[in-house]
């Protein structure tokens, strides 16, 4: 070993006993104080609607001869006791909306995927169109037309027997958000198939495989992992989207928010609306994270 080489112990050796590098003083510019007044701002009026809540909303309870009896009920306390039930029923049906078309809207994006990825004019046309209007369009003016639309279609509808779908406004909100989000996960699992390395069908096309058998066993599989955080957030934004439906007469989360507003006049209504959201999104994030993580175990080291 000539004399300028170093063996491994030694490097390891200068390695340890180097200085830890000196910490950086960010200077506090206009921009960095700007940024940070702004959110201690958010940090306290967070604060304070927290501090509302939780020193507004209790009930005085005393022994009596039946037990423990109220004897003072806050305003904010009765507004939970008389509208909690209107609120939980919201938040499930905000559940089942986002549920349901989701589900159908797997269905749907995949045929439509493979006649988006397809070589026909045809077929990749008809998708491409299809992609193109529900994804450059809001989800607010595809309820609208499907909702109020439908009625300018009547005596057509009446006359295949299809009114009595549209002019339930619960069906056309799921017609509506599952035409929407089904253009949305096209996208992403034609990205999430494209991502696969071209190798994988030319090793299972050695092998003697059939193309849509190496597209279930192979390709698909691995494809939807790579869109499963694609999927999540999709999930999420369907979720908050759905408040839109309480325009339309339907009883959702945002839906009882506004009903219970416009009878007290009390923010604190869409104080809990936006509580109950982020527990939704929260939850839902957990829960991804955990399926993400049993799916991808095999790639962990």
């Amino acid at each position: 070993m000539s004399d300028t080489s170093l063996s491994y112990v030694q490097l390891e050796t200068i390695t340890a006993k180097a200085p830890p590098p000196a910490p950086s003083n960010r200077p506090w510019t206009p921009v960095r104080i700007v940024g940070t007044t702004w959110l201690t701002l958010w940090l306290l009026s967070g604060l304070g609607i927290l501090w509302f809540l939780l020193n507004s909303n209790h009930v005085a309870l005393v022994f009596g001869g039946d037990g423990l009896l109220p004897v003072s009920i806050t305003h904010n306390a009765k507004f939970l006791i008389k509208y909690g039930e209107k609120f939980v029923s919201g938040f499930i049906v905000t559940l089942q909306l986002v549920g349901i078309a989701m589900l159908l809207g797997v269905l749907l994006s995949v045929p439509m995927t493979f006649m988006r990825m397809s070589k026909n004019r045809i077929l990749g046309g008809i998708a491409y169109g299809y992609v193109y209007f529900f994804r450059g369009t809001p989800l607010l003016a595809q309820v609208f037309l499907i909702y109020y639309g439908a009625g300018t279609f009547r005596i057509p509808l009446q006359s295949v027997d299809m009114w009595w779908f549209f002019r339930d406004a619960w069906n056309c909100a799921v017609l509506a958000f599952t035409l929407n989000t089904a253009a949305y996960q096209v996208e992403i699992l034609r990205g999430s198939i494209e991502n696969i390395a071209k190798g994988q069908w030319e090793a299972a096309a050695a092998l003697g495989l059939p193309k849509w058998l190496t597209f279930w066993k192979i390709i698909l599989p691995q494809a939807l992992i790579v869109s499963l955080r694609p999927y999540g957030n999709e999930i999420i934004l369907m979720i908050k989207g759905s408040a839109i439906v309480a325009i339309i007469t339907i009883f959702d989360l945002m839906g009882e928010t506004r009903r219970a507003f416009s009878r007290t006049y009390d923010f604190q209504a869409y104080v809990w609306a936006a509580i109950a959201y982020l527990v939704m999104v929260e939850a839902l994030r957990r829960v991804w994270d955990l399926i993400e993580a049993r799916l991808t175990r095999h790639l962990h080291r």
